[in-house]
């Protein structure tokens, strides 16, 4: 995906790209063939969950409004900022300017993929390779610095020298880039901690008229299990399942399908989508783990650059999907090369450019995420067992956030829009709740306490850790 939008960021222009593809092209025919059909090895993702959040639709519509009329002709789905509204709120929405920008593109990966590389592929200077392994990088080294000049790749069962003025990484996290440069001597910054917790998805499709809009929402965080719901394409739709890494027990079962609809059933915001009255599955259960935060610099401290190369995606960046940030960040990147590419021709200024834009653009969500997950793993981890009483202070904090921020956020259009704004990646995490309106707002709902705000409050997002195990028969270990 991140190779596709680096040549949407390039092209059409005047660049020759060559996008060296390891799996075969997709088969014949429409989202449906794509889907059950694609052989992706490279990919590990590609049948989870997707939602492409509003800072990447906004690009595609910016540069590209042909792709985005094509998604919409595939059944791919839009949802708006009136949809991400509590049902409480609704009534009382007036559209300001701003709005339209908000709104997430929902389908399957594998669809969202399809229509791209066709896209990308009749792009004028764009030439897909499939079937080809790059090998190696060509690299050279004079005058203090290391140049990426090329790479070797090798296809029906042949290796060539591939020359090239600018070399892209777009291989994911399976890359062994950063590795071949270390070995020639290159200084390359990485810093990585786990996610904490491993994913499971299950796609159906619906064989009713969707379930009427209810209460219960889609997605939740009972901090032994986190569970959303993805509208897809074309009557299909898929759920999620993070399970914390230390939940032994849980992840071990939840991989079989029938696990997973039980857990499924017993979640009041989904229960009524995987109704078998109304909805089919369409595929197993798919796991993910091994799920980091990671950062990589390819500009070291004393502003030494590797020349004519460039990383984007998830060998720059990788982030917990939870958070569905992953394309977005590739989009992200991929403008900015765009960008520096036609802003300069030297090689080291180019390097340091795109560190610098890459870093203000998105360092600050990822530091977010980072302390989101630790928090996660915390509780996760107090759910397993007896836990010391809070203090006070613990239980009003708890309390200000549940009680007073949260609720203004579901019952105050003008704090959701901006909670929702940071959610999509327009306006930078956390700008909203540091707003003294904010603190007013939280601190009045707070004061007028749960029972006048009862119609605020969600219902039950599930089962308590011990209740849901037992229900599904599993041994509750702390």
């Amino acid at each position: 995906m991140a190779g596709l939008l680096v040549a949407l960021a390039l092209a059409p222009g005047d660049h020759e790209i060559t996008l060296v593809d390891r799996d075969p092209p997709p088969p014949e025919g429409g989202p449906d063939a794509a889907f059950f059909e694609w052989k992706r090895r490279g990919v590990g993702q590609l049948r989870h969950s997707h939602g492409f959040l509003a800072r990447m639709r906004e690009v595609i519509r910016a540069r590209h409004p042909a792709f985005l009329e094509q998604l919409r002709d595939a059944g791919c789905r839009e949802i708006g900022f009136t949809e991400m509204t509590p049902l409480a709120l609704r009534a009382f929405y007036e559209p300001e300017s701003g709005d339209e920008e908000m709104v997430i593109l929902t389908s399957r990966r594998t669809t969202f993929e399809l229509l791209l590389r066709r896209y990308a592929q009749a792009l004028p200077g764009v030439t897909i390779a499939p079937d080809t392994f790059v090998r190696a990088l060509a690299i050279e080294s004079g005058d203090g610095a290391l140049r990426v000049t090329g790479a070797a790749v090798e296809r029906d069962g042949r290796t060539e020298a591939w020359p090239a003025d600018v070399v892209i990484d777009a291989q994911g996290r399976l890359s062994a880039c950063a590795e071949q440069l270390r070995a020639a001597g290159a200084q390359i910054g990485e810093e990585s901690e786990d996610c904490g917790i491993l994913y499971f998805t299950r796609h159906y499709r619906r064989t009713a008229e969707d379930p009427p809009p209810a209460r219960a929402t889609a997605t939740g965080d009972l901090a032994y299990i986190k569970y959303g719901r993805f509208p897809g394409d074309n009557g299909c739709f898929s759920i999620t399942l993070a399970v914390p890494e230390m939940e032994a027990e849980l992840r071990a079962a939840v991989v079989r399908p029938e696990v997973f609809d039980h857990i499924c059933a017993l979640l009041p915001g989904i229960a009524a989508w995987v109704d078998p009255a109304g909805a089919e599955p369409i595929s197993p259960v798919y796991g993910m783990g091994d799920l980091k935060n990671h950062w990589r610099r390819f500009v070291s401290d004393d502003q030494r650059a590797i020349l004519g190369f460039f990383s984007v995606g998830d060998s720059l960046v990788r982030t917990n999907p939870l958070y569905g940030r992953g394309c977005s960040f590739a989009a992200v990147q991929s403008e900015s090369l765009g960008q520096v590419l036609r802003e300069t021709t030297d090689p080291a200024v180019r390097a340091r450019l795109y560190d610098v834009r890459v870093t203000e653009a998105l360092r600050p969500f990822y530091d977010d995420m980072c302390g989101l997950d630790r928090d996660a793993i915390r509780r996760a981890r107090a759910a397993r067992g007896p836990a010391r009483p809070a203090s006070l202070a613990e239980r009003v904090g708890r309390s200000f956030r549940e009680d007073g921020v949260a609720i203004a956020v579901r019952s105050d259009l003008p704090l959701l829009r901006a909670a929702l704004r940071e959610f999509n990646m327009l306006d930078p995490p956390r700008a909203w709740i540091r707003r003294p309106s904010t603190l007013v707002k939280s601190l009045d709902r707070w004061a007028r306490g749960r029972a006048a705000n009862a119609r605020y409050y969600p219902p039950l997002l599930g089962p308590g850790r011990a209740e849901m195990l037992e229900a599904l028969g599993l041994k509750a270990a702390a």
